[in-house]
């Protein structure tokens, strides 16, 4: 049966913290004097608590109902307050938010022991216990709004007395828990993967947990706090929560166990019928319309909506979840998943990625052990029902094509287009795809993402170029591959036997001289599919020529844009960068982060020997120390990439060379820039688009002019930019040379 304890009414309110974890000399109310230490309050005057009873309030021991001054005690009615209850200034006034116009005062409530601020609105609130309440703040219908002395506001941590055994996880990536992390407010992406990733190392997982329980302790005692002039409407239970200012919540069914950080530049908003339980959300951050979330973290400026589920799961900044299911996942920023019929479960997906309606991402295990992973690089983007089994993995920029996709994948080939031809029953793989033919929609990303990037505080240097030290390292790989798969299919081809240093030589001849021969290869590619049917790769040469194109694009356009500006434009000075540029390094993505593999194990290294002291701020400001250094580390990783694709030699390099290098970049950009505009010109000119108007225009009327076009427009005005001052830098280079 439920234990239903009867305690004397004299003490409700009172020994909220248990006096067995009070430190000695202190009272229940130490930490609440701590979260508010204002002093400026007097006792009520006699006047004042007739005034109080004729209104129909009642107190269990009105010397401990504590006010300041300039109240209007006529402002508070029909309420009732137990334990020690401290009132700001209330004065006739009404507020107003968003059409909605109450009167400031408390009215209807019960509460206790609570700090009240100044001209607080708190009407129909039937239980409010232990909450600290900022000014201008507006409470209207609220079923329950309570506080536990060991409440932990969505922090995996544990107060004194509690078992270990209570402590919330998040389990990410993997429904087994082996990736699990402890969540805590102010959590970044990276600090999520770092924990999740290397879980061979014991001493660094012990450091982590340590790091986030001396963060935030293990007193009891604790309020829940509502902000300055956040709104709180029609919602039923609200239990230990942490909301910061300037946060909207309206028709909530249940929030428990939350940090819901939000400040005057940064509001968060929770709507109706949304249920949040063991969460942080960050500033920012929404959830609307039926939402379901457990587990969870929302980074800042980040979205549920439309019933979206969202259990065990991290989603980045700038991100949004409607109407679909995601499970088990760590999701970096930028992540796009708006269909209702979409599933993610276990998985690791870096940023600037899109699911598609009916994708069922993990759904299909391979076996009855819930240990399965999927792990995708940025750009991540499977199309309509695509079904993808675990374990599977994805270089940048993947696009999968509609279809189920029967078998385990790997795919390392960025900006690739993989298809599964049912009809001949192999997979298909066109390298360099998104170059060829999309390239509208990659750079109409990268500014997209870059100009919904939100956060005022960016304590990650988050990375949206396509082109970036993580992308062409990958691209680098591309290229050894296509070496191997191209030359070993000629060898097959004229039944000769070779080894995989003579394929790959081979290979390289053929593609560098864009031999004819290549139009005639059937060439397969070994290890992406885990089966015994063939995997295809088509338009090899065309996939290995844009390829090569874009990354001495990028590292010329690095070159490029440091002495666009720097005042040493003399041939020594490059010649310098390029000596320092070195071998190309090896990079990852640290939750959107992009930072030299080296780096971070010299980070690892430091928290395994107790060498970090600050804990979790210490690994921040490494973010931010990275990210300072960030520039000059893509400079010169771009200038590895140029010399090692160009096969270039310091002694080699010159005016000329330099020259031919900054025109071959212009070259690339307007190349660019028409494959943008003949990207988009396909939807005007396609016979089953334009099907479905009268007139041309009838379809600019929908669509709009393509002249018209404001993304287009840029491009082309950009690449005039580029070549103008490109143009003008050959010519400086070259009175300095």
């Amino acid at each position: 049966m439920n234990q239903i304890k009867k305690l004397p009414v004299g003490d409700l309110g009172y020994n909220f913290i248990p006096k067995e974890f009070l430190p000695e000399g202190e009272n229940e109310y130490y930490i609440r004097f701590k979260q508010n230490p204002a002093t400026d309050y007097r006792p009520l005057t006699r006047q004042e608590i007739a005034i109080l009873k004729s209104n129909g309030n009642r107190s269990d021991n009105w010397s401990n109902i504590l006010v300041r001054e300039g109240i209007d005690v006529l402002l508070i009615e029909d309420c009732t307050f137990f334990g020690l209850v401290r009132i700001g200034k209330l004065e006739p006034y009404f507020l107003e938010f968003s059409q909605l116009r109450t009167p400031v005062g408390l009215y209807r409530s019960l509460i206790v022991s609570c700090d009240i601020g100044n001209n607080v609105v708190i009407n129909n609130v039937r239980m409010l216990s232990h909450y600290i309440i900022d000014d201008e703040a507006i409470l209207i219908n609220v079923n329950e709004m309570s506080c536990t002395s060991h409440s932990k506001f969505g922090n995996g941590i544990i107060k004194d007395g509690e078992p270990e055994d209570i402590r919330i996880w998040l389990e990410l990536c993997n429904e087994n828990g082996g990736r699990k992390v402890v969540p805590f407010d102010g959590m970044l992406p990276g600090d999520a993967w770092l924990w999740s990733k290397y879980r061979a190392n014991e001493k660094l997982l012990n450091a982590f947990k340590n790091f986030t329980d001396q963060q935030f302790g293990r007193q009891r005692g604790t309020y829940g706090t509502v902000g300055k002039r956040t709104i709180i409407k029609n919602t039923h239970i609200i239990k230990d929560a942490q909301i910061g200012s300037d946060a909207y919540i309206k028709g909530a069914n249940k929030l428990k166990n939350l940090t819901i950080n939000s400040n005057e530049t940064a509001k968060s908003q929770i709507g109706e019928g949304c249920e949040m339980v063991n969460g942080i959300m960050g500033a920012g951050s929404r959830a609307f319309y039926g939402v379901k979330a457990v587990r969870f973290i929302l980074a800042p400026f980040s979205q549920l909506k439309y019933g979206a589920r969202l259990i065990n799961s991290y989603l980045g900044e700038n991100a949004t979840i409607s109407c679909c299911e995601v499970l088990n996942t760590l999701l970096f920023p930028a992540h796009e998943q708006h269909h209702n019929n979409s599933f993610l479960c276990a998985s690791l997906v870096m940023g600037q990625s899109n699911i598609a309606a009916g994708a069922t991402i993990g759904s299909n295990h391979n076996s009855r052990a819930a240990d399965g992973e999927l792990q995708a690089g940025r750009g991540f983007w499977p199309g309509l029902c695509v079904s993808l089994k675990h374990n599977s993995k994805f270089a940048s920029f993947t696009m999968i094509a509609k279809g189920d996709y029967p078998a385990e994948l790997n795919v390392p080939m960025p900006f690739c287009l993989i298809s599964n031809d049912v009809h001949k029953d192999q997979l298909v793989v066109m390298p360099g795809y998104w170059f060829l033919y999309n390239m509208y929609a990659i750079l109409r990303n990268e500014r997209k993402f870059a100009d919904r990037d939100k956060r005022k505080e960016k304590k990650q240097l988050l990375e949206y170029d396509f082109l970036a030290p993580d992308t062409v390292n990958e691209i680098f790989t591309a290229l050894d591959l296509l070496y191997l798969y191209t030359g070993k299919a000629f060898y097959q081809k004229n039944q000769m036997v070779g080894c995989d240093k003579e394929y790959s030589q081979k290979g390289r001849e053929l593609l560098e001289s864009q031999a004819p021969i290549i139009a005639q290869l059937d060439i397969f590619a070994n290890g992406i599919e885990h089966s015994q049917r063939p995997v295809r790769i088509i338009k090899a040469l065309e996939g290995y020529a844009v390829y090569k194109k874009m990354i001495c694009y990028y590292g010329t356009c690095q070159l490029i844009h440091h002495l666009n500006q720097s005042s040493d434009k003399t041939l020594a000075a490059v010649k310098n960068l390029f000596e320092k540029a070195g071998e190309r390094k090896s990079w990852l993505n640290v939750g959107g982060q992009l930072i030299p593999e080296k780096e971070v194990k010299i980070l690892i290294n430091s928290i395994e020997s107790g060498a970090v002291k600050k804990g979790w701020d210490e690994v921040h400001d490494f973010y931010q120390q990275q990210a300072k250094e960030y520039p000059i580390e893509k400079l010169l990783h771009g200038l590895s990439s140029l010399k090692e694709i160009k096969r270039m030699e310091r002694p080699d390099l010159d005016a000329h060379l330099l020259a031919d290098l900054f025109y071959e970049a212009i070259a690339t950009r307007e190349w660019i820039a028409q494959s943008v505009y003949e990207s988009k010109v396909k939807d005007y000119d396609n016979p089953f688009r334009k099907m479905i108007y009268d007139t041309t225009k009838e379809m600019e009327q929908v669509v709009g002019k393509l002249k018209d076009n404001p993304f287009i427009n840029e491009q082309a005005e950009e690449t005039a930019a580029f070549k103008k001052s490109t143009e003008l830098l050959i010519e400086k280079i070259k009175q300095h040379s």
